[in-house]
């Protein structure tokens, strides 16, 4: 598909530039990291800069990440990396991130993220105490996380690093080799947007037919 082929190269050309090392790649901060799904030694990780407010990021969750969990995740092929990109310095983006965060902390953060987007960008604090009580977490401390902010810096640290890459508006991507950094021969790949399934399937299968070389 032509278009494919075209916006390939753009996104090449740009993830030239990537070569700044991100935390986000380091495979021991992600062994505890619990905004990571799929196999640890998967050949491809991928990367998302994210609001849980932002239609296009709603429109990914909803139609392009389930085909990429069935055909790349849950077949060990990708590991996915969630990164909160709140778009404003306060407001629901940032409490969301607060709580998917907070319920992590009680062992609940993919629940409450699919949850939350689940809203259709409709969020507010009643809305994460109703689905704090239907995960069964501990209310009181719960809310003491969120109302103590207490990943704040986190997340903003989060936003900071998708700055570094380049992007400055959500959702935003990173395909990356599991176990190297991107290097100038190899660059990290950036999309920067809520792209078709095909154009995500394009990149991770190229990256994954070179290692069979």
């Amino acid at each position: 598909m032509k278009w494919l082929t075209e916006q390939r190269l753009l996104l090449v050309f740009m993830g030239s530039v990537l070569l700044w090392s991100s935390p986000a790649l380091a495979g021991n901060s992600l062994e505890t990291d619990v905004r990571v799904r799929g196999q640890a030694n998967a050949p491809l990780t991928l990367i998302e800069y994210s609001d849980f407010t932002c239609g296009y990021c709603l429109k990914f969750f909803k139609r392009t990440w389930p085909r990429i969990q069935a055909r790349y995740v849950d077949t060990g092929k990708v590991r996915f990396v969630y990164r909160d990109f709140p778009r404003g310095d306060q407001g629901s983006g940032l409490d969301a991130a607060m709580a998917a965060r907070c319920a992590g902390a009680q062992g609940q953060y993919w629940a409450m993220h699919d949850r939350l987007f689940s809203e259709g960008g409709q969020l507010d604090k009643q809305v994460y105490l109703r689905h704090a009580a239907a995960l069964s977490l501990d209310q009181a401390g719960f809310e003491r996380c969120i109302n103590d902010g207490r990943y704040t810096r986190a997340i903003f640290e989060d936003r900071q690093e998708a700055n570094q890459w380049g992007f400055h508006g959500t959702p935003g991507f990173i395909l990356v080799r599991t176990a190297a950094e991107p290097t100038e021969k190899e660059p990290a790949v950036a999309i920067p947007g809520a792209f078709p399934f095909e154009m995500f399937a394009e990149e991770i299968d190229r990256l994954l037919a070179s290692d069979k070389k």
